[in-house]
């Protein structure tokens, strides 16, 4: 596959690593990895994608070889949102582009996915396991009031993040965490041998966990109304053991254009059906395809 390093600048002094693949005259396809990954979690979509468009991933801050942020509010969504923005500035510039995005990936797109400045960039969005936080928000209250079975059900799931609110216990396990304790894992949540795992899971991990705790809790405590400014598609992972496909059922309210697929998968989706997701990706993003 053809590939070229960039590093890229941002706004507050960061270095982020981006990676180019394939030809430049075709459509753009930006991969925005979740945690606790790097960008290279994206080489089996990128292995099936690259023929059809011009791929852009990049290690978000804290992760791979991207300069890790001294302080928690160096994590927040809008220094993520910003981040995009330079890459896309920096590498696709003046044009269009398509959005996929994985968790925390896909989480943390969503604040630019609802920027309205991003409106004349964004040709199509595909999200992942990972909401918006302010739909979240407003989806755990109403659970909370009308279904507290779906509402117990997602704070089952999302146990890690109240662990991740504490400054020492999760950075402390991840620096003696191995990557074939990582493989482990992966295989037994997806029931697949041999999927690629993280070298630099201990590192990932341990850093990215200012994610959480940048953002968490402001946004879950004062959630913003924010409309989708592109065509949204939501693969729905029914075994998602992380996030629970209840959380896509807030959408309709926030985004006009939305389309809902469900997949009989777990978390890790794109390693372990990494062909399926690509056609979906692909299928949704040629539906939009930059017009320029």
């Amino acid at each position: 596959m053809q590939t070229n390093q960039h590093w890229i600048k941002t706004q507050d002094g960061q270095q982020l690593c981006a990676m180019t693949w394939g030809d430049p005259n075709k459509d753009a396809l930006v991969l925005v990895h979740g945690y606790p990954d790097n960008q290279e979690v994206w080489q089996p979509i990128i292995a099936e994608l690259i023929h059809d468009f011009y791929i852009i991933t990049y290690d978000v801050r804290g992760a791979g070889q991207s300069s890790v942020p001294k302080r928690v509010r160096d994590y927040k969504l809008r220094c993520l949102s910003q981040d995009l923005m330079c890459v896309t500035d920096q590498l696709l510039p003046n044009k269009a582009f398509h959005l996929a995005a994985h968790d925390w990936g896909s989480i943390q797109s969503w604040e630019s996915v609802t920027d309205p400045s991003f409106k004349s960039r964004l040709l199509s969005y595909t999200t992942l396991s990972g909401p918006c936080l302010d739909h979240a928000a407003f989806w755990m209250r109403d659970q909370y009031q009308q279904n507290k079975t779906q509402f117990f059900q997602q704070l089952t799931k999302s146990w890690y993040i109240a662990v991740f609110q504490f400054p020492l216990i999760a950075p402390t396990v991840w620096q003696f965490f191995k990557p074939e304790n990582w493989g482990k894992i992966l295989t037994r949540l997806e029931k697949t041998e041999g999927l690629p795992s993280n070298p630099n899971i201990a590192h990932d991990g341990r850093y990215g966990v200012g994610l959480y705790r940048a953002n968490f809790l402001p946004r879950l405590l004062r959630p913003r109304q924010r409309y989708a400014q592109c065509p949204v598609q939501a693969i729905v992972l029914k075994r998602d053991n992380f996030v629970s496909p209840g959380l896509i059922d807030e959408l309709p309210k926030w985004v006009s254009e939305l389309e809902r697929v469900e997949l009989d998968a777990n978390h890790w989706a794109i390693l372990s059906r990494a062909s399926e997701i690509a056609t979906l990706i692909a299928r949704f993003a040629k539906r939009y395809q930059d017009a320029t």
